[in-house]
């Protein structure tokens, strides 16, 4: 581990105040292809069959909706930080996924996240409704994880909040691909009911890590960089 770096940073930034100079950033992989395809149809029918149409046009979306407008995706970890530390990030990131090599990862069948699940390790705060598509195997994505965890290191020695790795703080402790977010008890319910008879299956190769950026919450993402994995 590269503990020179992070006692450099530490030095320029512990302790440091979120303000006007930070942005959130996001960790995502992206699916392609025919599968891409088929999930971005499955968000939209999800949005057209339970009425998020209407929400959305009446500017009531949640900053956790991902519905058919959003190209679907894994979330692997969010973490806020210093724009000034964004080049050290992007070496770092990169350094770990040249030495990582790409993997496959299956996504297969449908579950959910019930309306205000504690979200752990906080139970005061609580998780809106979601549906999802599980993630088969998520052992190569916890091997990668696992690397990128120094990432955590710098981002707290840098005087900013520890990153957030969403598929352990959602309450279900496995990565998943979310087909819905944000939802109320009653849309949950219903869509649930439905989705517990339906099922879904899809490969894809994961071959690059993809870093987004933004303002806040609301903000559009833009996309940082792009950090391919070992063929």
């Amino acid at each position: 581990m590269e503990t020179g770096l992070v006692q450099t940073m530490e030095s320029r930034g512990r302790g440091r105040p979120l303000g006007s100079g930070y942005a959130e950033y996001l960790l995502v992989v992206y699916p392609h292809g025919d599968l891409q395809d088929r999930l971005m149809e499955e968000q939209q029918q999800f949005s057209s069959d339970y009425g998020l149409d209407h929400r959305l046009d009446q500017g009531q979306r949640s900053a956790n909706d991902f519905l058919g407008r959003n190209r679907p995706h894994l979330t692997l970890a969010t973490f806020q930080a210093g724009e000034e530390a964004e080049d050290t990030l992007i070496r770092w990131i990169q350094r770990i996924c040249q030495q990582h090599r790409s993997f496959q990862l299956a996504l297969n069948n449908y579950s959910g996240i019930p309306p205000h699940t504690p979200r752990p390790p906080d139970a005061a705060q609580h998780i809106p409704g979601a549906i999802y598509l599980r993630v088969q195997d998520p052992e190569p994505l916890g091997d990668l994880m696992q690397q990128l965890g120094a990432i955590d290191e710098f981002i707290r020695s840098s005087g900013w909040p520890p990153v957030r790795h969403p598929f352990i703080s959602n309450g279900t402790g496995r990565p998943f691909l979310s087909i819905a977010g944000g939802l109320t008890a009653q849309v949950y319910d219903k869509a649930m009911a439905d989705y517990s008879r339906k099922t879904f299956h899809g490969i894809f190769q994961v071959d690059e890590l993809v870093l987004l950026r933004r303002k806040h919450s609301f903000d559009p993402c833009k996309t940082v960089n792009v950090f391919g994995l070992k063929s």
